[in-house]
Order: structure tokens, then sequence, then C-alpha cells
């Protein structure tokens, strides 16, 4: 079920629209076009990013189209009327390589290829960054914290504070990154998430009384029962009047889930809860903690031993709280049968010419060794060379390798099958597993190695020579 229920067309920026009317008027429509996107810096200082978006990109593009009301729109903000009848008749025929959604990405490899005439290559541009983009930066936020959290259930909380619709998709990703539930309403039956929530502090508030509301409540929702405590005092009543409410439902056959934290010293308050709780002989209640709660939060609630079960995060997960987005880029690596690159005095800012692809090289213990960008011809690498210095290279032909890429959409259309949010985050945790953990942690994380083909680094060399002769 798509959120945007009309045509996608209009999901652009203005100058994609401008190029594209460039190249209808030049008579260059057909000119068969490779874009690359990647992305450069890995996000909140760490050594890997969570791929994700694929699939919302994917069927937003089977819906990239430019209906009659779009068209007269463009028309009146200056678009030429035969190039708006272009549009009116427009079907992508877009095929797109990418890896399987879930994957370990790094930066300067080409994670999507896409593959059209160069209008409809260019004109998808925004749309593809903003979904993958953004998509790939709370997976990756949301995988962080799974990886200290351990098995402890969390939940998304973020939708109150995120960028407007961006909510949406963000969680998506947040369960593509490894969070349980959320409590998105609209995303969970979008995308078949598991809804979860409590009650809020005005629950509490509008029965005047904190032991009466708690019994209200239970009274109403006996089977999902989660109690607020520090509305007033947490340990002088919330935990009290809870622990009251747990022996009145244990009379009728019924148990109190849990308790939830959200202010205060969450490891005091949480070693204190536990034990006034089991001391009443509720060692089954849960503690659930919220309130401003991210990946280091949780790792130092984890080191002083705070018994809490399960985490509820909103603002630091659904903004990728520290990075403002992911950087990822869109480039043309070819027009026609013509390798195309762009040049820079910072070797870094370059760009890789040609159709290529990544394999992906994996040792004898099944851990992630080193990625292969190669031209799209070869099948495999006896040895990869550093991106930006020839001179460094390791070998790769004793290991085994993957492509790390696949066709998932052919003449415009999805070949490849939907997965919920929940397959994929298995994915994930699978992959996760093969990478080692010093590119994991969260201090200066070891570099994964890109590397690149001899054949790449040739014609790479090649092209500065010829577009910068004396180099």
């Amino acid at each position: 079920m798509p959120i945007l229920k009309n045509n996608t067309g209009l999901y652009v920026d203005f100058y994609e629209l401008t190029m594209a009317q460039g190249h209808f008027l030049n008579g260059k429509s057909d000119l068969p076009a490779v874009f690359d996107y990647f992305f450069r810096f890995i996000p909140f200082g760490g050594g890997y990013v969570v791929f994700a978006g694929l699939m919302d990109l994917l069927e937003m593009l089977e819906r990239f189209r430019f209906d009659n009301d779009d068209c007269a729109y463009l028309e009146s903000i200056g678009f030429h009327k035969e190039f708006t009848g272009y549009l009116r008749n427009f079907r992508h025929r877009l095929t797109i390589h990418a890896p399987r959604e879930g994957e370990i990405v790094f930066p300067n490899e080409p994670v999507i290829r896409v593959e059209g005439n160069i209008i409809e290559a260019q004109i998808v541009e925004t749309l593809l960054l903003n979904i993958i983009n953004f998509e790939s930066l709370i997976a990756t936020k949301a995988a962080r914290i799974r990886s200290v959290a351990g098995d402890k259930l969390i939940s998304d909380f973020g939708l109150r504070r995120a960028q407007g619709l961006a909510g949406i998709h963000g969680s998506r990703a947040a369960i593509i990154g490894g969070i349980n539930s959320t409590s998105n309403v609209f995303s969970a039956k979008l995308f078949g998430l598991k809804p979860t929530g409590t009650q809020a502090h005005s629950w509490i508030q509008a029965y005047g009384d904190e032991l009466e509301a708690f019994r209200q409540f239970a009274r109403v929702f006996p089977d999902r029962c989660i109690l607020l405590v520090d509305t007033y005092n947490t340990l002088e009543s919330g935990i009290p009047n809870a622990i009251t409410v747990a022996k009145e439902m244990e009379v009728r056959g019924e148990r109190l889930q849990a308790i939830r934290l959200d202010s205060g010293d969450l490891a005091y308050l949480s070693k204190r809860t536990r034990a006034m709780l089991d001391e009443a002989g509720l060692n089954y209640v849960k503690i659930i903690a919220s309130n401003q709660l991210d990946e280091y939060i949780i790792r130092s609630l984890h080191t002083q031993g705070a018994p809490i079960d399960g985490y509820g995060i909103g603002t630091r997960l659904i903004t990728g709280k520290g990075e403002a987005a992911l950087d990822g880029v869109y480039k043309i690596a070819m027009v026609g049968d013509k390798p195309l690159m762009k040049i820079s005095d910072n070797i870094e800012k370059m760009t890789l010419p040609g159709r290529k692809k990544v394999f992906r090289y994996i040792n004898g213990e099944g851990i992630f060794n080193g990625d292969a960008v190669v031209l799209e011809s070869e099948e495999g690498v006896d040895y990869m060379y550093h991106p930006h210095k020839p001179d460094m290279f390791k070998r790769m032909d004793t290991m085994e390798k993957e492509e790390l890429t696949q066709k998932v959409m052919d003449d415009g259309e999805v070949i490849i099958n939907k997965e919920s949010p929940y397959q994929i985050a298995q994915f994930v945790q699978e992959r996760m597993a093969m990478l080692s953990d010093e590119h994991k942690r969260f201090e200066f994380p070891h570099i994964y190695k890109v590397g690149i083909s001899k054949q790449l680094m040739d014609l790479r060399s090649k092209m500065i020579r010829e577009i910068k002769p004396g180099r």
C-alpha cells in the first residue's frame, strides 16, 4: 500500500526536469546512460551502513509518471508543451542493479546501478536519493542500537518527533535495523509492522488519583497492561501503586505485563524497582525504559547493570540523531558506449568510470574481508588495489567471493520478491554476524577495505590522462 497514491513523477528536483527538457529538445532522448549511487562517509562515526529503502524506491518508480494535471502545472511554470507532451506518455524502462535490502555496505562502492536512456535515468535521481539516503541512515542507527541492546525488546516511539512524513518510512527502516515494534499505527498497517504502546502521563492525571488511574487501565487492558510509574513519584507512589494493582490482577487470574520508567536516573530507578517488584513476588513484571535513549545511553545502562527488559526509543532513533543525513550521491558513469568520470583536484572526489559491479570476498572463517569494485566484464580479481594509492594492494584469490548486487528492476518492472521488514531485519542480523567486531565498534572502528580492480584502475588512469594531459 503506497503512501503516495498518485503518480510520483513530480517527486523530483526542478533541475532534473530542466536537464530532461534540454536532452529532449536536443534530440538526445534515446541516448543510453548509466548512473551509480554511492556514499563517501559512514554516519555516526561508525564502520558500516545498512542498505535500506530499496523496495519503497522500486514501488514508487513503478508509478513514476506524469498525468495531465502534472503536465499542466509544468507548463504553467515554463516548460515547453513539446516536452510536457513527451512526459504525458512517459513510461521509463529502467534496469536497476542493487544489493539485497538489508545488505551491509561501505563507502565508495557503487551500491545501486541505474541504466536507461539519459532522461529516465536522470530524472529519478531525487527520488532515489531521498528514499535510500534516509532509510539507510535510520536502519543503520537502529542496527547500532540493536548491537548494544542484545535480545531486549525495543520499540520505535519516534513518530511525534520525526521530520513530518519521514516518520512513516523511518519506522519501516527502524524495524529493518533491528527494532521490534512501533508506536506508529500508520506504518504498522502500511508495512505489516507490530504496533505497540502503553499510556501517557495524561491518562494518570485525567483520573486525579494515580492508583485509580492504574486500576481503570488494568480493567480495560488486562492482557497488555503496562503502567507508567513516574507521573508523581516513581519509588514512593508509582511502584507501590503498580504493585497494588498487580496483586489485584493476580486475584482475577491476570498479570501485569510491565512498568515503564520515563524520567530520572534510569540505572538507579530500575535497580530499586526490580528489588521492590521481586520482594512483592512480581518477578515476572518487566521493566521498560524510555526518555531520550540511544545506543550510547543503553550501553551505559548495561555497563551499570540496570535490570531493564526493554526500551522505547523516539527522537534519537527516528531523526538519526548525530547525523543530519547520509551523504549518498548519484553520478553518471557512462553515456552511449563511452565511460565517464568526474575529475577533481582531490582524487577522493573523482568517480569511477564505466559499468561496474562489486564482489565481496569472505575469508575461511566466514567473515567479510573486503569488497572489490570491478568492470562488468570481470569475474573476480586476484588482487584489489587501494582506490587512491595504487602502490597498496591486497591479494583476494585465496578467498570465496559473492557478487553483491542483483538485477532488481528490468524494463521498468520490479523483478524481485517483496520481503517484509522483519524478513529483511533477519538478513541484516545474518550479515552483521559476518562483519568483524573491529568494524562494529563505536570508537574508531577499523576501516573496511574497498578496492578496485587493475582493469578499472587502468581505465581511470587512461581517462585522466585524456582529460588532463600531462597528469
